[in-house]
């Protein structure tokens, strides 16, 4: 998942997907622990806030705003230049700063075993939980040419 000769990984947005929908307590953990093995970090961001959710109407083809959600934003940085992001919806302030602290940990080209073993386990659970969810919704489906 990580290009070594990169330091980062070839999606970040896929990466940065996977750590918002952790599970706040293995991401709060892990976070503790690269968290010990990180120098000084400088917190640029750390609040709440709200933000417009956009949606497209299909027929019209035109962007909307059907509302708002509460998020928390956490961004950081080290001394040299790394920066680290997370934002999460809800008033989870660690869980964002958590989501931050193992961005920038990438970011600074350490993303070692243990980094990249809990992005995948959790994609994994991500996809088992995403998958159980769309087994529900078929179970529902209406086929309206048998009606």
């Amino acid at each position: 998942m990580f290009n070594e000769s990169s330091c980062a990984s070839p999606d970040h947005g896929a990466v940065l997907d996977v750590l918002a929908r952790a599970r706040p307590d293995r991401l709060k953990a892990l976070a503790e622990t690269v968290l010990a093995e990180m120098g000084d970090v400088e917190v640029i961001t750390n609040r709440t806030g709200l933000v417009m959710v956009p949606l497209r109407d299909t027929v019209e083809n035109v962007d909307f705003h059907l509302g708002e959600v509460l998020v928390s934003e956490a961004h950081i940085a080290d001394r040299a230049g790394h920066v680290g992001y997370g934002m999460v919806t809800g008033r989870d302030l660690e869980r964002a700063m958590a989501m931050a602290v193992i961005d920038l940990h990438i970011a600074s080209c350490d993303a070692d075993e243990a980094i990249t073993t809990f992005i995948e386990t959790e994609r994994a659970h991500q996809k088992a939980e995403d998958d159980a969810r769309m087994r529900l919704v078929e179970a529902t489906r209406v086929e309206m040419e048998t009606f």
